[in-house]
């Protein structure tokens, strides 16, 4: 972005950042409770229903949310689109943060977090799971190996500690110099690498609910579910990376940048229609559209998912005054946004219902303050980074769009 983030305010001590912190606290304290008094100390969790909102909201969404991290990269990096450079490092900060939180949120719901390793030791190659773990483990450190050419920038050649720690300046600038070597060099393998490995799990994600015919609503159960995940979080790759640009720029009172998030989203009127042409497709093919008129709560939720999370913000996209308006485009980005996360919910929890299940999940209060804590974690650090690092001063590139 523009070098107007050079004059970015340094206070920590924002109203914003002292609430996020007080969430954060009573999020760790429910954390607590669960790792010392166990799961039903603090959620309504049951042999019935598996998993909750850790797994519908805090992994699901922030898998799905994360996307704009490789699909970004690939358009500025593969594809040779420099033009849009100034976007990609928010993304990959936003990627690098959502996965992390994920993993976070994982420990969190397992039964045996101590044990989170072992799939490194004991592999299992028939499992889907196992493609999920290893591609998100992988696909992490990827992120982590992207963004350290922000570090390196910031304090290459400024490394001065202070009194005993000063013996320590020479090896640390020394350091600084072999990471932006080596990475310098072999970012492109990261780049390949990330956008492979998160490809791969997106759909894989899908794949999890292709043993569950019996559990999962007809409306979001079809053989085509794990490219339904896969299209869905390549489509809101942009629209978040339009979503969180707007709201960074707002806040801190930096350029707009919309020369350069109006023409990103012409990719997702073709994205999000070709998303939406799979999923009523589908929905015809397999007769599955006889539910809409059910009137019951999942047939609702699945109205409110593809009506608002999808055909409503395509047709805005397809508007050239919308996608040129800065409002127009965030109201039209902000509801693709909630769609998926509203479509990972739905099929992870609105619409799996085993029919043994005794009665309706609903998370309790505990899950949705250890939820809202990760959530407020995540924008705290994201405003901290961005602060101190050079995520958002990039010159913009002399290349036609």
């Amino acid at each position: 972005m523009s070098d107007e983030a050079a004059t970015t305010s340094k206070s920590i001590f924002t109203p914003f950042n002292v609430v996020a912190g007080i969430i954060v606290v009573l999020g760790l304290i429910v954390t607590v409770i669960r790792f010392t008094a166990g799961l039903d100390a603090v959620t309504n969790l049951s042999d019935y229903n598996p998993w909750g909102i850790w797994i519908g909201f805090d992994l699901l969404v922030g898998v799905a949310l994360a996307a704009g991290g490789f699909t970004t990269a690939f358009l500025a990096h593969l594809l040779g689109r420099h033009y849009y450079e100034p976007v990609v490092r928010p993304a990959l900060l936003t990627a690098m943060l959502g996965y992390t939180f994920v993993v976070l949120g994982l420990l969190v719901d397992i039964g045996r977090s101590w044990a989170i390793w072992k799939p490194l030791i004991h592999w299992n190659p028939n499992s889907v799971l196992f493609e999920v773990a290893m591609c998100v483990m992988f696909y992490l450190n990827v992120l982590y190996l992207e963004f350290v050419p922000i570090v390196v920038e910031q304090y290459k050649g400024r490394v001065h500690l202070p009194g005993p720690l000063s013996a320590l300046n020479a090896p640390v600038e020394g350091l600084l110099k072999l990471l932006d070597a080596i990475t310098g060099k072999l970012m492109w393998v990261f780049i390949i690498a990330g956008v492979v490995l998160s490809c791969m799990h997106q759909s894989s994600l899908g794949s999890l609910m292709l043993v569950a015919p019996t559990k999962l609503h007809p409306l979001w159960y079809t053989p085509i579910l794990p490219l339904l995940f896969l299209t869905s979080a390549i489509a809101v790759g942009y629209p978040m990376v339009v979503f969180e640009t707007t709201l960074v720029t707002s806040s801190l009172k930096l350029d707009p940048e919309m020369d350069i998030l109006t023409p990103l989203t012409r990719f997702t009127v073709f994205l999000l229609g070709l998303y939406l042409a799979l999923k009523v497709g589908d929905m015809v093919v397999r007769g599955t559209y006889v539910y809409l008129l059910d009137g019951t709560a999942q047939t609702n939720a699945f109205l409110v998912e593809l009506a608002l999370g999808v055909i409503v913000p395509w047709v805005m996209l397809v508007l050239p005054k919308v996608r040129q308006s800065r409002r127009g485009l965030f109201i039209a980005c902000a509801l693709i946004v909630g769609g998926v996360l509203v479509n990972r919910v739905n099929v992870f929890v609105v619409g799996y219902r085993p029919p043994i299940s005794e009665a309706n999940y609903a998370p309790a209060f505990g899950e949705i303050l250890v939820t809202v804590g990760l959530i407020a974690g995540l924008m705290f650090l994201y405003r901290f980074l961005v602060t101190y690092l050079p995520v958002l001063n990039r010159p913009k590139q002399e290349v036609s769009a």
